[in-house]
């Protein structure tokens, strides 16, 4: 039977799609009720390309997670991703006009519109704006300046824009499936809210998402984003190097990456076989583990190379006490975290999201992180200011349903 008091987290990713229903139990605690995936067609690099097939992949994974749950899916809360994803950090200024200089609401909503007029092309719509901090006549550091007595408010802010059309076929695959979107969360931010801790944020961490597709990065400084990027390289790219060294499908090369592939060569020992099936016909071969390290290693490394040099750039990575934190299917790859250290030189480690209770073994897996993460912002709009309305399928301002409670999530 449908419910309302459901919350749903739709993970849309290139190889897979996650769903993940969750509900209050009589404590009034979350609690994890089902989880289901599909292989993903139709999504290139995190973009929908194929609307009919990508609805399809929603509609399988949404309904092996309803019939685990027991219970009749309404209304979702999805990611958003892919190359079209932009961050940019921005300033806002006003003056106080409240009665007595108290800073009140009203104040702090203007100086995020002063933060956010910036200039974008008309293809592209503010996804989030997420508050760092507030200055209050020139006392910088406060993280809620409500109440507060002062002249001149000025906020720091972390933009987070995206593609139009991308939003809106996202919207339209979900629509089309039966489904309602309760809003549209970027996915980087929805997986670190899963496994990162409060610790992690205050020292400064890199989030890092290794999808099928693209790869994620979220760098948290002082408790907030300050820098977000997406590379267009993912686990995809590596099967793919694995399918052409060895001559083999692509799906047979997929289940040698999972079954047998590391990406650091000190951690597989000398003349360990793997068997490469035939193709056409003949026999399969032999070839040693060190070899397929030796085709996975490089690329891994690549893309890890990319997400530090992009940090570098900005002059984040000295900024980084809490190290790496590694999510997706990628992170699984054993070896990850080992050549992660040995770039970045510093400590990281694989995230799982965090005890929700009800099926943790089905959900503590760093696949199911954005979904989880969904999930807690979906409960966060429940707590804050109830369900927001659904949201159309419609251009400007389709991600903005939930910019009013963002920066609340991130006090």
């Amino acid at each position: 039977m449908p419910s309302d008091s459901l919350i749903v987290g739709l993970d849309i990713g290139t190889t897979r799609v996650c769903a993940v229903i969750a509900e209050h139990n009589e404590e009034g605690d979350l609690e994890i009720l089902g989880v289901g995936t599909s292989p993903s067609f139709g999504l290139r690099r995190g973009v929908v390309i194929n609307i009919e097939s990508t609805l399809k992949s929603v509609t399988t994974a949404i309904e092996a997670a309803e019939q685990m749950a027991g219970r009749e899916v309404e209304s979702v809360y999805t990611g958003i991703a892919g190359g079209h994803i932009e961050g940019l950090n921005s300033r806002g200024v006003v003056a106080v006009t409240s009665r007595g200089r108290e800073i009140a609401q009203a104040d702090v909503d203007r100086v995020l519109e002063a933060a956010k007029a910036v200039v974008i092309p008309m293809d592209r719509e503010v996804l989030h704006v997420i508050p760092q901090e507030f200055i209050v006549d020139e006392q910088g550091g406060i993280k809620n300046p409500l109440d507060m007595i002062g002249v001149r408010l000025e906020a720091e802010v972390h933009i987070i824009t995206g593609s139009v059309t991308s939003a809106q076929n996202l919207i339209k695959c979900v629509n089309r499936s039966g489904f309602r979107v309760n809003g549209i969360v970027l996915e980087s931010l929805a997986a670190a809210r899963a496994v990162l801790t409060k610790d992690e944020k205050e020292l400064g961490v890199v989030h890092i998402d290794l999808g099928g597709g693209t790869t994620d990065i979220l760098v948290y400084m002082d408790g907030a984003p300050y820098f977000t990027s997406v590379i267009s390289i993912g686990g995809a790219q590596v099967t793919g190097d694995l399918s052409i060294m060895l001559k083999t499908p692509v799906e047979a090369a997929e289940q040698i990456k999972r079954e047998s592939g590391c990406c650091y060569m000190p951690l597989v020992e000398e003349h360990e076989p793997v068997i490469i099936p035939g193709v056409g016909g003949r026999p399969p071969l032999a070839v040693e583990k060190r070899h397929i390290c030796s085709i996975i290693q490089p690329r891994m490394a690549e893309i890890l190379g990319m997400v530090k040099e992009k940090i570098e750039k900005k002059g984040l990575l000295g900024n980084l006490g809490g190290g790496v934190v590694l999510t997706g299917g990628g992170a699984l790859l054993p070896g990850t975290v080992d050549l992660a250290q040995e770039i970045f030189g510093m400590a990281a480690r694989v995230g799982q999201p965090s005890d929700l209770g009800g099926l943790r073994n089905e959900y503590q897996h760093p696949n199911f992180a954005t979904a989880v993460g969904l999930v807690l912002y979906g409960a966060s709009v429940a707590q804050v200011e109830g369900r927001d309305a659904p949201v159309k399928e419609r251009s400007a301002g389709v991600v903005n349903a939930i910019g009013k409670w963002i920066r609340n999530f991130f006090e």
